[in-house]
């Protein structure tokens, strides 16, 4: 009886442990969903009232564009980052809604691209151009803040703040110190002068032709950069120079940078919220109409998303490009999309919006074919670049009718080049030891890390490598209407910035996203259009569950890591790539 008492309590506890399991899990998912929905459904009523302000805080990392809603970032409250197709569009509805007196900027430090950074200036340079006026304020301006921030009507500096100017800079960490103590050697084939996405595995410092490519690029977005301070603040360039060669944000009263006009007051954030309700005529003691971007989006009337049977799609195609996957740009993915829109009887036209550096040569040989594919359906393709359109990134960009490029965007880097690890002697140190059996002279095991390629391996290679780049020219010959010679000379894998493309012929025209559409809509002969973006960011939220257990190995990587987490992301993307490749390298330029 004991013994049957025993079993019954125990067979109990078991089912109310289990019973309480599904109800927290239940509880659980309720409130994930409620969490989810609340995150993408954004606010649920936002009230615009006469003589608001646009508040638009330069915060956080600004990306092409919203991404999937990450489950982990929802459950912290993390910030997501920013979307600069959402920063463009709200400024855009604000520039034509009577409602909207000026816009607030913000500064608080973001991080984003140059071109990213020209594109927002575009925007409110012309918002302004309908009478409107934009405040800025910061404790400190950053550089690219400040280098947004610089076109606006008045620009204010807390009163113990600075402004950064310090230049451009491009930093690339090497690893082959790294991987000669761990004993693994990168075993390089590629094509190229230029091509210096390997130097990292196989150098301790970079070689002088990408060194000088560099400096070039460099030189020439920063001239661009001082030639547009100039022209809103009236600071000459060399005035700019000298600030830079000097660091003056270090050890220069806030007084100095009134002076020497590169802010017109100084100013607590409080006095400047005074200042704004002055300009739209509220009292001091009145609160300030303001409103969020993000939150004004959910009611404002942006320009070409209302319904129309003249259709431009805009597709976004940023990050990685590779072969299959869900991140970055997804061959398997994105030709499937390419394909539905060419078949899509509604869509007569788009503009391929390119932010990427590269990645898999297979891959984007895939994306080029479907996008001829929707050419061949007698559509108009142009292409849109953003802060990088470069060798992988052109490649797919390259066939379209008309390209586009900012002065500050990277571009090129025409080349290919195929990279295998051999840990024969890390093997060695720890002990281990490889037995191979195979015919025809060890390709069966092709390829092994464990042993070094042998010379029929490594003339397979680069013969491998060599095809690529004759492909990888032709279609670029074929898409700008050069001859292969001309682009093999202007190639190399070498990287230009948008002004010189535009001069070399590897870009037709300078300007922005919306200047793409607005030239493609002209060339449709649409009086009125609407715009309708690919792909559709949003997951089910059962897909957002799905995918927890990634979310949380990526966070629990990058709290540990720390500031070495962009190594580990690079470590990732090398080990995981596809042996032949046509990438820019890892660069931090800022």
């Amino acid at each position: 009886m004991m013994l049957k008492n025993f079993f019954i309590s125990m067979l109990g506890a078991l089912t109310a442990f289990w019973i309480s399991i599904m109800l927290l899990f239940i509880l659980g998912v309720v409130f994930a969903a409620g969490t989810i929905v609340s995150a993408i459904g954004g606010a649920a009523s936002v009230a615009v009232e006469k003589n608001s302000v646009l508040y638009l805080p330069l915060s956080g990392v600004i990306e092409e564009r919203q991404t999937t809603v990450e489950f982990t970032s929802l459950i912290n409250q993390e910030a997501r980052p920013v979307a600069l197709d959402d920063i463009i569009r709200s400024i855009s509805a604000a520039a034509d809604d009577d409602r909207i007196e000026g816009i607030y900027l913000d500064c608080q430090g973001a991080s984003a691209g140059v071109a990213t950074r020209l594109a927002i200036r575009k925007a409110l340079e012309d918002f302004k151009k309908g009478g409107k006026w934009v405040v800025a304020y910061a404790d400190s301006y950053t550089q690219g803040d400040y280098y947004v921030a610089s076109v606006a009507s008045e620009i204010y500096l807390n009163p113990i703040g600075a402004v950064d100017i310090h230049g451009l800079g491009s930093l690339i960490p090497f690893f082959k110190g790294l991987l000669d103590k761990l004993g693994v050697e990168m075993q390089v084939v590629k094509v190229g002068t230029y091509k210096s996405a390997v130097e990292p595995y196989i150098m301790t410092a970079m070689s002088e032709p990408a060194r000088e490519q560099t400096l070039v690029f460099l030189t020439n977005i920063w001239n661009q950069i001082t030639v547009d301070i100039k022209a809103s603040r009236g600071v000459s360039v060399e005035a700019l120079n000298q600030m830079a060669d000097s660091l003056v944000a270090l050890g220069n009263g806030s007084d100095y940078f009134v002076e020497n006009k590169l802010v017109d007051g100084l100013a607590y954030q409080r006095q400047v919220t005074d200042k704004l309700k002055e300009k739209v005529g509220l009292k001091a003691d009145d609160a300030l109409r303001s409103v969020y971007f993000g939150d004004y989006l959910q009611v404002a009337d942006v320009p070409h998303e209302k319904s129309n049977k003249n259709k431009i799609a805009v597709y976004y195609a940023f990050g990685n490009i590779v072969d299959h996957g869900s991140q970055g740009i997804s061959a398997e993915q994105m030709v499937l999309d390419i394909t539905d829109l060419a078949e899509d009887d509604d869509i007569k036209a788009m503009v391929l919006r390119v932010n990427s550096g590269g990645g898999s040569a297979f891959a984007s040989e895939q994306i080029w074919e479907a996008l001829q594919y929707f050419k061949s359906k007698g559509k108009k393709l142009y292409v849109s670049m953003g802060d990088y359109a470069a060798s992988g990134g052109y490649y797919i960009s390259c066939g379209a009718d008309r390209i586009y490029a900012e002065p500050v965007t990277l571009t090129g880097s025409i080349g290919i080049f195929g990279m295998m690890p051999c840990a024969q002697q890390l093997a060695q140190n720890i002990g281990v030891s490889i037995s191979t059996v195979t015919t025809n002279n060890g390709n069966a095991v092709f390829p092994n890390v464990f042993e070094p390629m042998t010379p029929t391996q490594r003339s397979a290679m680069q013969r491998e490598v060599d095809n690529g780049y004759e492909l990888f020219t032709r279609r670029c010959a074929e898409g700008r209407g050069i001859s292969q010679d001309s682009i093999k000379v202007i190639g190399e894998g070498r990287v230009w910035d948008g002004l010189m493309a535009r001069k070399l012929g590897l870009v037709d025209a300078l300007g922005s996203l919306d200047q793409a559409v607005g030239d493609l809509a002209k060339d449709m002969k649409y009086t009125a259009y609407q715009v309708v973006s690919y792909p559709n960011p949003d997951k089910s939220f059962w897909d957002i569950i799905s995918d927890f257990d990634r979310q949380m190995k990526v966070r629990a990587i990058r709290e540990e890591l720390g500031a070495a987490y962009p190594l580990y992301q690079e470590y990732k993307a090398v080990a995981g790539v596809e042996r032949i490749q046509a990438r820019i390298p890892y660069m931090i330029v800022e």
